[in-house]
């Protein structure tokens, strides 16, 4: 193994950390300490169908059910430059696949490829590091009506030749490269959960699913392709970009602050199984070559069984792991009982129920574009912050902390603006996104 995570990249999104983040300055942070933020492509970009774009999953999941899209978003394809006044040391965002090659495979889009070239020397020429993500939930709709997406592990090899684009056209000016975004959430919510693309699950009251299975998918999706398209990129990229760019190859993660809901003995057992369902699911392969235990005797046979050569490769695939952080929640164990579908899906493997704190953190009052903070949540941020100081302090390899991104971004609908500061930088674009 490459040496146990040489870099650790801590992925903070605090959204808005009120009062928190005011006993804190960057004088408090030690020198090379990056201050950065972070959205994704279809998030802010917008221009859904400008210059050769073709469809990704997300905008034919948003439009077939008549949900706020990103068709205009921020706008960013067209108003990237503004970036410049954020004052910002870093910005993590993603590119858009379909953008870039249309149809997931075959020809480039030059315009496509122009203006991602254009925007990276923009941040660099005004000193923003660009960190960058190669999926964020949206592979080419093509992709997925030629061969069912990430289901299918033809998706790994598509992938990897979208990452040879990427590495060898703009990896002159990224060090820092991310090639999964929160493997478990894209997973759970696309195949589990139907939240996010491709809403897909298995049939039951109340889940708005055509086809799909919760037994099986969200395993396979992440165990042999999500994680073994990273290990697939990464490994391209130290035998082919490394020495040449000096690069780092990363793999990030979706953490809940989990604790038990009471005292009891099962509640504290049913945490260590969240731990392991949650995190231990990406982060036992990518460190150790295989799930935990706790997942491999609870899922047996629906769990994908890595071969020793996939778990050699997948070990130490990773020079960081990203962690993103919104959420905590409190656990309760539960017996082993069917979805409500009739079958096993991933929470009722797990055995255990979450209920999220702090979901209700801001309001928005669209009328008067007013943020409201409700103040009994702000002490989870302000946890959140310290510890990150701590994990400054206790000598990490030089971590950054990206917060969500300065304008409403679309990300539960428009209805709620997630960023960091005023949205009026951008004037009328924060109506769209």
């Amino acid at each position: 193994m490459k040496g146990v995570l040489s870099l650790i990249s801590i992925f903070l999104v605090l959204v808005l950390s009120g009062r928190c983040s005011d006993a804190y300055s960057r004088n408090d942070f030690p020198k090379g300490f990056s201050f950065g933020s972070a959205t994704s492509a279809y998030q802010w970009e917008g221009a859904a169908g400008e210059d050769g774009k073709k469809p990704s999953v997300w905008d034919t999941f948003l439009h077939s059910r008549n949900l706020d899209n990103g068709d205009i978003a921020c706008d960013g394809y067209h108003k990237y430059k503004l970036m410049v006044e954020t004052g910002l040391d870093a910005f993590r965002f993603s590119i858009s696949w379909s953008r870039l090659i249309p149809y997931g495979r075959g020809p480039v889009n030059p315009k496509g490829l122009q203006f991602y070239k254009n925007f990276i020397k923009e941040l660099v020429a005004y000193g923003i590091e660009p960190h960058v993500t190669l999926f964020h939930y949206d592979h080419p709709q093509h992709l997925e009506d030629e061969y069912g997406g990430w289901i299918n592990n033809r998706i790994m090899y598509n992938f990897t030749a979208y990452a040879d684009v990427c590495f060898r056209e703009f990896g002159n000016h990224v060090k820092f490269w991310t090639t999964i975004n929160e493997a478990n959430i894209f997973t759970i919510g696309g195949y589990n959960d139907v939240v996010t693309p491709l809403g897909r699950c298995s049939s039951s009251p109340g889940r708005n699913c055509s086809s799909g299975n919760s037994s099986t998918e969200p395993y396979i999706v992440v165990g042999h392709n999500l994680l073994l398209a990273h290990a697939s990129a990464s490994r391209l990229y130290m035998q082919k970009y490394k020495e040449m760019q000096g690069g780092c190859v990363g793999f990030s993660i979706f953490t809940i602050g989990f604790t038990p809901s009471t005292s009891y003995k099962d509640d504290e057992i049913a945490v260590q199984r969240a731990k392991d369902f949650f995190f231990g699911w990406m982060l036992g392969p990518l460190i150790f070559g295989d799930y935990p235990d706790e997942m491999k005797r609870t899922v047996g046979s629906r769990l994908p069984v890595f071969s020793l050569e996939e778990s050699e490769q997948v070990k130490g695939s990773s020079d960081f792991i990203g962690i993103i952080h919104y959420l905590a929640a409190s656990v309760t164990s539960i017996n082993f009982k069917p979805s409500l579908s009739g079958h096993p899906d991933f929470y009722s493997d797990m055995g255990a129920s979450m209920t999220c704190w702090n979901q209700k953190l801001i309001s928005f009052k669209s009328q008067t574009n007013t943020l409201f903070l409700n103040l009994k949540y702000l002490c989870f941020f302000c946890v959140c912050a310290n510890h990150l100081f701590l994990v400054v302090l206790l000598g990490r390899n030089r971590p950054w902390e990206f917060f969500g991104f300065r304008v409403c971004c679309c990300s539960m609908g428009y209805g709620s603006c997630l960023g960091v500061f005023k949205a009026e930088l951008w004037e009328s674009s924060c109506l769209h996104s």
